[in-house]
C-alpha cells in the first residue's frame, strides 16, 4: 500500500485539520469573538486529538475488521488518547490558569513595591498554555467528528 492510499492516515489527517478549522465558527458563535489562532492551538470543540484517533480506528476497522488485532490495539489507544486529553491535559490547563494569575498577582506585588513605572520587554514574562486538554463534551464530537468523517470519505478510497 502506498502512502496516498493508506486510508487509515488520511481519515486521520483529514479529521484534524477539519476539527481545527470547525472551532473557529464554533467560537464565534459561541462566543460572539472572532479567533483565527484557534486553528493552530490545542484544545476547544471539538477535540483534534479525538477526531484523529477516532477516525485512525474507524479506518483500520473498515479495512482489516473489526475482529483484527490491528483494529484492537488502535481502539485501546484511541481511548487512552481520549481519556488523557480529558484528565491529565485538562488538569495541566486548570493549574496554568492559577499559576498564571499568581505570576500576575506576584508581578504587579513586585511592580508596586519597588515603584516600577514601566517594565522592559526583555523582562515580561510568556503566560503558561492555559489551553490545553478537554472538556469531556468535546473529546465526545471530536470522536464523532473522526467516526463520521472517515466513513464519509472512505468511498473516495
Amino acid at each position: 500500500m502506498s502512502l496516498f492510499e493508506n486510508f487509515p492516515l488520511w481519515a486521520a489527517l483529514i479529521s484534524i485539520v477539519f476539527a481545527q478549522i470547525i472551532k473557529i465558527p464554533i467560537h464565534l458563535i459561541a462566543m460572539k469573538e472572532f479567533k483565527p489562532g484557534l486553528a493552530f492551538s490545542t484544545g476547544g470543540m471539538p477535540s483534534s486529538h479525538s477526531a484523529a484517533v477516532t477516525a485512525v480506528t474507524t479506518g483500520i476497522g473498515i479495512e482489516h475488521g473489526v475482529g483484527s488485532g490491528l483494529f484492537a490495539v488502535s481502539c485501546v489507544f484511541s481511548i487512552i488518547i481520549m481519556f488523557d486529553a480529558t484528565g491529565i491535559r485538562r488538569q495541566a490547563g486548570e493549574q496554568a490558569i492559577i499559576l498564571n494569575m499568581l505570576v500576575k498577582d506576584f508581578t504587579y506585588f513586585i511592580e508596586e513595591a519597588k515603584v516600577w513605572s514601566k517594565k522592559e520587554e526583555y523582562q515580561k514574562k510568556e503566560e503558561l498554555k492555559e489551553l490545553l486538554g478537554h472538556q469531556p463534551i468535546e473529546v465526545f464530537f471530536g470522536g464523532l467528528t473522526g467516526i463520521f468523517l472517515a466513513l464519509t470519505i472512505y468511498p473516495l478510497f
